[in-house]
């Protein structure tokens, strides 16, 4: 008989939402596959639900309720529980016996953070995030991400068909994904160029009057400038027009200085685009010198920023890797060379398959 286990999750627009409500959706998709290895019958939210990014779909909603009904009724602290969350939130559990796999992007774990991953058995969806906590004698499974195939499909007919080469650059906007540095020097090297074109997807909700702010930053950006070239775009609500997005771009620049993953970066190389990546942390486990240019750190500069990150707080502390401007220059360049040579990455189709959301099911339910 299969072990039975209760699932603690966020369902929301949101990385971890958009993540848990994909394991989901392939767990009930592929039940009868994967019942004999781990059977979830029950669940419990963080937050409140939010399925305005997806497609309707009534049935799997319906059946999100019979499973929060089910938690409700026929749950016991001795079954074992798989949470996908923060860190900072994780102490508390449903389970004696809980499994976090979460997300992690810096370089020096606070106490409060070691203290909470040595009390959970806790998965990381990158190499390098376990060799940072194995530092503190913390053992822990490695999990990788998985492509979302139900929200993110190639569109052909998408690009705009002019010759230019187009960049997207995507996340929100902070110090931490150094997208400040990267739109003022790619303006620098191809700005008010007609081969070229950028499009910034950079809205950040999280701030206090975000699209104030958000106004602010691409002025601050552009220096108050028109510049024909660059196109911003605001806050893409549904996964749909965010699909549309990812696939109009012909290059995706990656070059943040920390993180666990790098959700838009990895679906845009999943979907055949090419890519400029920076090398470390978690993008190291999907990118390669074959499906995107990549580019070596220079040495750390410190994470904090003020809102974000706050030095010396209990959570978030430590140092986000760095780059040299001149390097990401070139690699752009060496981008542009494997776009005219071809617009399609077929190495970067093969993550559909490498890192399947089956394949990620399959692996929280052996590690649960």
């Amino acid at each position: 008989m299969s072990k039975e286990f209760t699932a603690h999750l966020p369902l929301n627009s949101v990385s971890f939402g958009q993540t848990s409500i994909l394991l989901l959706r392939t767990y009930l998709d592929n039940y009868d596959k994967y019942k004999d290895i781990a059977n979830l019958d029950k669940m419990f939210l963080i937050g409140q639900p939010d399925f305005s990014a997806q497609e309707e779909n009534p049935e799997f909603q319906k059946t999100v309720n019979d499973l929060l009904n089910n938690g409700l009724d026929k749950h016991k602290r001795s079954m074992p529980s798989f949470k996908l969350w923060h860190l900072n939130g994780s102490m508390e559990s449903i389970s004696n016996d809980p499994l976090l796999l979460t997300f992690y992007e810096l370089d020096a774990p606070t106490p409060a953070e070691i203290n909470i991953a040595k009390n959970n058995r806790v998965a990381f969806s990158s190499k390098y995030t376990q060799s940072v906590f194995e530092q503190y004698g913390i053992k822990s499974d490695y999990i990788p991400l998985a492509f979302d195939k139900y929200n993110f499909k190639k569109i052909e007919g998408k690009k705009i068909q002019d010759g230019r080469v187009t960049f997207n650059i995507a996340g929100k906007f902070e110090k931490r994904k150094h997208h400040e540095r990267l739109i003022r020097a790619w303006i620098k090297r191809f700005g008010n160029n007609p081969k070229y074109f950028l499009q910034p997807c950079i809205y950040n909700p999280h701030f206090p009057n975000a699209e104030q702010e958000y106004q602010k930053i691409i002025q601050h950006l552009t220096g108050g400038q028109r510049i024909f070239n660059v196109q911003f775009y605001g806050h893409m609500v549904q996964n749909k027009l965010y699909n549309d997005y990812l696939n109009s771009g012909d290059i995706i620049i990656g070059m943040s200085g920390g993180e666990g993953w790098g959700l838009p970066e990895f679906q845009s190389v999943a979907l055949g685009k090419h890519a400029v990546i920076m090398n470390p942390h978690g993008y190291k486990e999907w990118a390669n010198e074959k499906n995107s240019v990549l580019v070596e750190p220079k040495g750390k500069i410190d994470a904090a920023d003020g809102f974000f990150f706050h030095k010396g707080g209990p959570w978030n502390q430590g140092q986000i890797f760095d780059f040299s401007e001149e390097e990401f220059i070139a690699a752009c360049e060496e981008a542009v060379a494997r776009v005219e040579k071809s617009r399609e990455n077929t190495e970067g189709l093969k993550l559909q398959e490498d890192f399947s959301s089956e394949k990620m099911v399959e692996a929280v339910l052996k590690a649960v």
